[in-house]
This record gives structure tokens, C-alpha cells and sequence, in this order.
């Protein structure tokens, strides 16, 4: 018997019938959210490439936006690895998009920071992606977005560690 990514489901199913209602309920919700990644990432690249961007790149310019912020920073807000999050940002860097500046909160983490350039590729992605959104809004309906956003919220929430 062929087992194919779609009928294997051995991550969220490791004994059929060993969590609760709720249990089930969220590990469905995972599955969703993995796939809705991978197509939200690939929406992300198909929005940023006009403006010579991917969507790891924009995630770090959009960021950045209202001032500048540490890699950890950028990171921790994200959910992301900061080793991922140095590379784009040092990526970034090389093309003119961000700039690094002293950081008088702490000696070794610079601020990365928009420059002019990076202000400029963002507002294009900015401008594709308020179209796309909408469409998508209106499709959905802003009710239902907004009880998905309450419960995402909740579970973003149950999933992060209590601050240190």
C-alpha cells in the first residue's frame, strides 16, 4: 500500500482515537494552519517579487516599519529562529533595504532599520497586498475573519511560554 503525504497523518495521528473531541479539533487546526503557511508564503513571494522581495524579506522590512528593532527582536515578534531572521536581514543589508546602527541599549545587537530604498519596496508590497486582502475579505466575510482572528488569538495565547 502506497502511503502519500495526504493519507498519512501520522504527526497529529499517532493512535487513532487517543485524544479527546478537543484534542482532535485542535490537531485538525494545526494541519489547516501548516497548509494555510505554505500557501500564505507563497501569496507572500507572489506580492513581494514585484518589488524584488520574498516574503521572509518583508516580513523583516514590515517589521522594521515603525523603528528599528534588533534581530532578536524581529525574531521573538515573528516566532522565528534568529539565526533565519540574521540572514535575511543581513541579506537585506547587502541590497540597500535595511541598514544596521549602534544599538545604545546594547553593545553587540545592532537595530536594523529601514533606509529610503526599503521604505520604498515595502509600500509597493504594501500596495499589491491591500488589494489581495481585500478581495480575500470580502470573499470570506469580515465576521467570520474576525471570529478566526479571536480564537487564532487564543490559541497564540495558550501556545507562547509566560514572559521570563
Amino acid at each position: 500500500m502506497s502511503r502519500t503525504l495526504p493519507g498519512r497523518q501520522d504527526a497529529v495521528n499517532a493512535r487513532p482515537g487517543s485524544r479527546t473531541p478537543a484534542g482532535d479539533a485542535f490537531s485538525e487546526l494545526v494541519v489547516r494552519v501548516f497548509q494555510l503557511d505554505g500557501l500564505l508564503a507563497a501569496a507572500g513571494d507572489a506580492l513581494a517579487h514585484p518589488a524584488g522581495q520574498t516574503s521572509a524579506r518583508w516580513r523583516v522590512l514590515a517589521a522594521v516599519e515603525g523603528g528599528p528593532l534588533t534581530v532578536s527582536q524581529i525574531a521573538r515578534w515573528w516566532g522565528l529562529a534568529r539565526q533565519s531572521v540574521q540572514r535575511v536581514a543581513d541579506e537585506l543589508a547587502k541590497g540597500g533595504w535595511v541598514a544596521y546602527s549602534e544599538n545604545p541599549g546594547h553593545r553587540r545587537a545592532q537595530l536594523v532599520r529601514l533606509t529610503p530604498k526599503g521604505r520604498r519596496a515595502l509600500r509597493t508590497i504594501q500596495a499589491s497586498q491591500r488589494s489581495w486582502a481585500d478581495a480575500l475579505g470580502r470573499q470570506i466575510g469580515g465576521g467570520d475573519l474576525r471570529r478566526v482572528n479571536d480564537v487564532l488569538g487564543r490559541v497564540l495565547g495558550a501556545l507562547r511560554p509566560p514572559p521570563a
